[in-house]
């Protein structure tokens, strides 16, 4: 194995075999109109040194596959990276010791082996739009990768698809009681990912009896629903 690192303009500095298996990366694939049992995605969640998207950094991403219209448990994503950063209080939150921190994998390695299992699939998680942030400056800081696959937030289908719930701006243990779902752990990333699938499959189920059968449909109605939230808030 090569440890000779190549320099790649204002990016990081990759070992060959880096910048290989960079190049060798699924792009993503383009939404489409196949029904949503058909679909291939990957749910994830990160748990981070902060809630800070422009200085903390990413502890560990945990993910877990739907293919079929079922969760594969059979493969499932589980990595620590090690930070540089002082922990503080995501000890506490997390249970990321300072030692499984120190004896986590470079983010280098760590980030291309998240994108490897992700392949060219939509992503999932829920408030997405963190993670999303997170990922994409980790990758670009880490990689010189930039992130473009399309992600789809778990909290924004949930009211969506279930209105009725009265549920407003619910976190994932309030979405989780409300459809009976067991919560063994918190505040780890594969736990919280797998919790996350499990309420991505009821969702689609409710998504299908409304003939929102397809990614594509989904986009589309989340588009509009949106819309209607934003000139709700600002006629108020």
């Amino acid at each position: 194995m090569s440890q000779f690192r190549w320099l790649t303009g204002r990016g990081p500095a990759l070992r060959a075999e880096h910048l290989e298996r960079r190049a060798r990366l699924a792009p993503p694939a383009p939404l489409d109109a196949r029904p949503l049992a058909e679909q291939r995605l990957v749910v994830l969640d990160l748990e981070t040194s902060g809630l800070d998207t422009k200085r903390d950094q990413v502890l560990s991403i945990g993910a877990v596959l739907i293919e079929s219209g079922a969760i594969d448990l059979a493969r499932q994503f589980e990595c620590t990276l090690s930070c540089d950063q002082p922990l503080g209080a995501s000890v506490l939150i997390h249970g990321l010791t300072p030692s499984s921190i120190a004896a986590g994998s470079e983010p280098a390695e760590a980030l291309l082996a998240f994108m490897e299992f992700a392949g060219s699939s939509p992503l999932l998680a829920f408030h997405a739009a963190f993670d999303q942030r997170m990922l994409a400056r980790a990758l670009k800081q880490s990689l010189g990768y930039r992130l473009t696959h399309p992600f789809f937030d778990v909290a924004e289908l949930a009211p969506l698809l279930c209105p009725q719930a009265t549920i407003r701006r619910g976190g994932l243990d309030d979405w989780a009681r409300h459809f009976g779902l067991q919560v063994h752990q918190r505040h780890h990333a594969s736990a919280d990912a797998l919790v996350t699938a499990e309420l991505a499959l009821i969702l689609f189920s409710q998504a299908r009896r409304q003939r929102l059968d397809s990614l594509q449909a989904l986009q589309q109605r989340l588009a509009g629903w949106r819309r209607r939230r934003r000139a709700h808030q600002l006629a108020l």
